[in-house]
């Protein structure tokens, strides 16, 4: 009969792996983080290890000896990185000749065993033990880390000094905002109180959260009291505040222009839900008006404020949770007939390490579990160091190739970008794909053009009748031209478009010129013609 029973069995199995050091780990972390990312590491850092601190420039640090060797240039330094990044392969961490760039652990331990592997001898003897703290030549080894703090441009760059009064600022919010013009208003206290009542009772976009039947029962206020609070606070600055609705704040901020009586109104008013642009000739013909004035009509609403309030809103409450604050990574300049590439430095902590600690290695009488502690925080440290010179050099490196190659896109404008792909980044600078990707993604760059995403310089191609790649950003700009000359009457179909593309020397197919007017959001030849009669 057969032995259904289960069985453990040893089995002897050999695999091929790569370990991710806790070193290894936060490098490839520090290419994904955002400038405001990588300074609230730092921070969190210099709280937990004692030997980091945050260079004070207006602290007169302690004078130590730094040599006149620090690397001038960021893209000389950096090694060529081998293999992969992403587990599979894992990035040259090191490999580096450079004495910044050698592995901590390295220096760190020296040649001699570590106290752990110390014999009983040695333990008894601690006179006699061999420490490998002796073996280390702080003045050389850690010169770039020490007092005034290790900077890799910070000597050759001209930085603005924020007093403390430029950096304080306060927001307001919408209710404070309120409240302040309410106190200068001439109301009867019963309506003020009311008024102050439901400026505190408004939601991120502006409206009343609660009815003023609601609101009256709180306060103890009959409603007609409230209604009259809420009409004066729906003329406060923002005008339309206190509203139920958008049709209501629209209303108000007709009245306000003073358009209360134009044709705008009575659309708002009465026929708000056809206001879309394939309704205007039903509203046209319903009101016995030219199309044409509904169009300028519904421009005139276009200029008015939906949500009053969101300008007051903070970035991750409410409808606005997806709102994000940029901040530019670098600075991309054109100093002459060259571009200067800098790394914004505001908000980021300069980081050294303590001195005193250095000391503590240094002398004689210090215990062993000094040593030990001391030894386990500075590798941390120089470590975090480290990675953080890693990131600027490679974020370097990559914005300069990204620079040489798209330097007619930033001196003439996004009609002369051209294609580029990760892959062609990645070979000329000699990184793995998956390191440009991390470093091109969620970072802006400040350029004469304006703030820009690394990403975007990175764009598909597609070859002209000349044998020429045309970048896919060109042709949708192309695109949009065309459709912005049209005739409102007789607006272009796509296979128009494609033929006029095809004399220009671009052939592309009607789906092709169709999937990138839908990406540019641009309704079809049909709905163009219905929206203008």
């Amino acid at each position: 009969m057969m032995n259904l029973r289960p069985q453990l069995t040893p089995r002897t199995e050999q695999r091929l792996g790569l370990a991710l050091t806790p070193q290894m780990r936060q490098r490839i972390e520090m290419l994904s983080m955002t400038l405001t990312e990588l300074a609230e590491l730092t921070a969190q850092k210099i709280a937990e290890n004692p030997i980091l601190e945050e260079i004070d420039p207006y602290d007169p640090a302690e004078a130590l000896t730094v040599t006149d060797d620090m690397p001038l240039s960021l893209a000389d330094d950096l090694p060529p990185e081998a293999g992969s990044d992403d587990g599979t392969g894992g990035e040259t961490t090191g490999g580096d000749s450079s004495p910044e760039l050698a592995p901590a652990g390295n220096v760190l331990s020296g040649d001699a065993d570590s106290p752990a592997d110390a014999s009983a001898e040695d333990v008894a003897e601690p006179a006699v033990a061999a420490d490998p703290f002796d073996e280390i030549d702080f003045g050389t080894t850690f010169e770039h880390y020490l007092d005034p703090g290790y900077r890799t441009l910070g000597e050759y760059e001209e930085r603005e000094e924020y007093t403390l009064e430029n950096r304080l600022k306060h927001q307001p919010t919408l209710h404070e905002h309120l409240q302040s013009q309410i106190a200068l208003l001439h109301l009867p206290d019963e309506v003020r109180a009311a008024a102050e009542a439901i400026a505190a009772s408004l939601d991120e976009r502006g409206f009343l959260a609660d009815t003023c039947e609601e609101i009256a029962a709180i306060g103890g206020w009959p409603p007609e009291v409230v209604e009259a609070a809420r009409q004066a606070v729906q003329r406060l600055d923002p005008v339309g505040c206190a509203s139920y609705d958008v049709r209501e704040c629209f209303l108000v901020q007709l009245e306000q222009q003073g358009w209360h009586e134009r044709l705008a109104a009575q659309l708002v008013r009465d026929h708000f839900e056809r206001l879309a642009p394939f309704r205007w000739p039903e509203l046209a013909k319903l009101l016995g008006v030219p199309c044409e004035v509904i169009a300028e009509e519904a421009a005139l609403i276009r200029q008015l404020d939906p949500f009053p309030g969101r300008r007051f809103a903070r970035a991750g409450q409410g409808i606005f949770h997806d709102a994000q604050f940029i901040q530019p990574e670098i600075f991309i300049e054109k100093v002459g007939n060259e571009y200067v590439i800098r790394f914004n430095e505001d908000g980021l902590p300069q980081l050294r390490i303590n001195a005193k600690y250095r000391r503590i290695l240094e002398a004689p009488d210090a215990s062993r579990e000094e040593r030990e502690f001391v030894r386990d925080r500075l590798r941390a440290a120089i470590d975090l160091m480290r990675n953080i010179d890693y990131r600027r050099r490679t974020i370097y490196r990559i914005c300069e190739a990204i620079v040489a190659r798209q330097r007619e896109f930033l001196d003439r404008g996004p009609a002369y970008i051209k294609p580029m792909m990760l892959k062609d980044i990645a070979e000329q600078v000699g990184l793995h794909l998956s390191t440009v990707s991390r470093v091109v993604n969620g970072k802006y760059a400040q350029t004469p053009l304006g703030i820009i995403e690394l990403r975007r310089f990175f764009t598909e191609g597609m070859i002209n009748n000349d044998g020429e790649a045309v970048s896919t950003d060109v042709i949708k700009q192309r695109i949009k031209r065309l459709i912005a000359d049209e005739d409102p009457r007789e607006p272009l179909t796509d296979d128009e478009i494609a033929r006029i593309l095809a004399q220009e020397g671009q052939k592309l197919s009607r789906r092709t010129v169709a999937k990138y007017r839908d990406q540019m959001h641009i309704p079809g030849s049909r709905e163009r013609r219905t929206a203008l009669g």
